[in-house]
């Protein structure tokens, strides 16, 4: 049975999208922990992140790494950080999180944003990778 991760890449469930390429899909999180906390998936469907064959594993960390950079150009942050947990849906996902505090990086605070928000925030860092 598909993910949640895989209907989204698919566009059978939507998301607010910001990057795609062949291999990888870039979206926000709609639970953010802080404003721009967006998730990079491969299309591949993998459970863990180590079970990924390393050329997978290495070209979604250089994925990973532009989505960030157009993250830091479009969210003031103090950096972007990285998180790899993966307990919540059983689809590889590399947290990127726009962070200010300590407690933007923790998984129970959350910000709260409105469709207007997501939709500008989605369009900006597109325009920016």
């Amino acid at each position: 049975m598909a993910t949640i991760f895989t209907k989204i890449i698919s566009g059978e469930i939507p998301s607010y999208k910001v990057a795609e390429t062949e291999d990888f899909f870039a979206f926000l999180d709609i639970n953010p922990n802080a404003k721009g906390h967006t998730l990079c998936v491969p299309k591949k469907e993998v459970n863990k992140i180590f079970d990924l064959d390393e050329e997978t594993y290495l070209g979604l960390m250089k994925f990973s790494r532009k989505v960030a950079l157009a993250l830091r150009k479009t969210i003031d942050c103090k950096r972007v950080g990285m998180s790899v947990i993966g307990l919540e849906v059983p689809h590889v996902h590399v947290h990127l999180i726009p962070l200010n505090e300590m407690k933007d990086a923790t998984f129970g605070s959350k910000t709260k944003l409105n469709e207007e928000e997501f939709k500008a925030i989605a369009e900006e860092v597109a325009a920016n990778f």
